[in-house]
């Protein structure tokens, strides 16, 4: 994997991202050729038009990453990822069509842009032809060792053996464990030198995964190994970099005090953060203010009560606020107190099953983005009674509390909606990898994943 900006990406994903990025090129220019060819003028210089070239690239490359074209399921699916592109595609040209009529240019007419989908579509689909079986080849994949044949052993074999997986378990290595979970698992007596052993197999990576409480740190075993120049990552943290979630039943405090994240860059990282929430609430709440007017009359006319719904929540270093949503639920929805929301929830009114499945629900919350109570990415905020219940029943529940709640999140767009405790301990592995990592690339790249949530809401209640 690549490091960018404290965030991961897979090697196969970062080169079928930078391919496809020249290919759209490609598609461009075809379409402007074939089209002055139509019209019978000179197409001109490649270099007088690069400019609408990266730029039109650039639109369908950022829809391809919003609707899931660089997901798992599309790096090893061809259906799923030629309907995942058929989208992007489409919505890319849409807006494209959108700054040609607010910015008329002579270079790409919306005429060159059917041109230009069509080619896009074509390039693209038979890049993946020829390269998705190579992309899921072993030689993409990290060769790593483990050094455990316990518990986390075969967790990490089982995160090994999904098709999506960015690694391959070359060996395990038993280290005394009294009970083995791997059975196929080398003992370390049988192995004379684990430094040779390692470049033997062509090891890149060792993760020690053992039960540290029950067995001793193989300190020299470690220290070879390092020395041959193979990285060595312990159990938590090769889990939060191939997850993306902070693996609650393994860390511990040590672990977070000492692991890489909540580093001082986060001041200018947070000084970004409130200047793209405030410049973008305001520019959403010009753009929607009539469509959340026309549905406010609508819920006002569904049912009995207030257009609006506001309720207390649990905001940064847990401060109380107030936030404003439309009303999706019947006025006596909570008479007996918060509860979570439930799969063919009956509180939910007609109109309000529909806003809250395209989001529509949430545009009024943009007031509390404006107001700094909250920000368009960050950890879903909770009611002061979930959260002092939840607090109690997992640990670090509070630490998502170090960074402002948001609209939309890492853990919303990577886990349906949670509506338990369960549900809420896997939502805060993705909430604390957040609170960690949180960079403006990340949020980037949360804001353009949601509206993949938004076009596929399987998890909206």
């Amino acid at each position: 994997m690549i490091r960018l900006f404290k965030h991961y990406i897979p090697h196969a994903v970062l080169l079928l991202g930078l391919l496809d990025f020249a290919l759209l090129m490609v598609a461009s220019e075809l379409a402007w050729q074939l089209r002055a060819m139509q019209i019978g003028i000179d197409p001109g210089l490649l270099e007088d038009r690069w400019i609408p070239l990266v730029g039109s690239a650039c639109v369908v490359w950022l829809a391809m990453i919003s609707v899931g074209v660089y997901g798992p399921y599309a790096l090893r699916s061809l259906r799923f990822a030629g309907a995942r592109l058929l989208v992007a595609i489409s919505l890319g040209i849409i807006v494209l069509a959108a700054i040609d009529w607010v910015l008329p240019g002579e270079t790409f007419w919306r005429s060159t842009l059917l041109y230009s989908m069509g080619f896009a579509v074509l390039v693209l689909v038979a890049d993946r032809l020829l390269l998705t079986s190579f992309l899921g080849s072993s030689s993409f994949r990290r060769r790593v060792m483990v050094l455990g044949a316990g518990d986390r052993a075969q967790r990490l074999r089982e995160l090994g053996d999904k098709p999506e997986a960015g690694f391959a378990i070359v060996s395990y290595i038993a280290m005394g464990e009294p009970e083995r979970a791997v059975e196929e698992a080398i003992a370390r007596d049988a192995i004379h030198d684990l430094g040779r052993f390692v470049e033997n197999l062509g090891v890149s990576e060792v993760v020690l995964a053992l039960q540290e409480r029950r067995n001793a740190l193989p300190l020299n075993d470690l220290l070879r190994i390092k020395t041959k120049g193979v990285h060595v990552n312990d159990f938590s943290s090769f889990l939060e970099r191939e997850t993306g979630r902070v693996d609650l039943d393994t860390v511990n405090p040590s672990w977070l005090i000492f692991s890489d994240g909540f580093s001082s860059g986060r001041v200018f990282s947070s000084a970004v953060k409130r200047i793209f929430d405030i410049f973008a609430s305001l520019v959403l709440l010009l753009l929607t203010f009539p469509i959340i007017g026309i549905f406010a009359i609508i819920v006002k006319l569904d049912s009995k009560g207030p257009a609006f719904f506001k309720q207390e929540r649990v905001g940064l270093y847990g401060e109380k606020f107030h936030l404003i949503k439309l009303r999706s639920m019947r006025t006596d929805a909570e008479k007996d107190g918060a509860k979570w929301a439930e799969k063919n929830d009956s509180r939910i009114t007609r109109v309000g099953s529909f806003i809250r499945k395209v989001r529509i629900d949430e545009l009024p919350q943009t007031w509390s983005v404006l107001k700094g109570e909250m920000s368009f990415v960050g950890p879903r905020p909770e009611v002061p009674q979930f959260v002092d219940d939840l607090q109690e029943q997992i640990p670090f529940f509070g630490e998502r509390h170090m960074v402002k709640p948001g609209i939309t999140g890492w853990a919303q767009i990577n886990y349906p909606y949670g509506a338990s405790t369960d549900d809420s301990r896997k939502k805060l592995e993705y909430d604390l990898y957040y609170a960690k990592n949180y960079t403006p690339f990340l949020d980037l790249v949360i804001l353009l994943q949601t509206v993949r949530v938004v076009l596929w809401p399987e998890g909206a209640r």
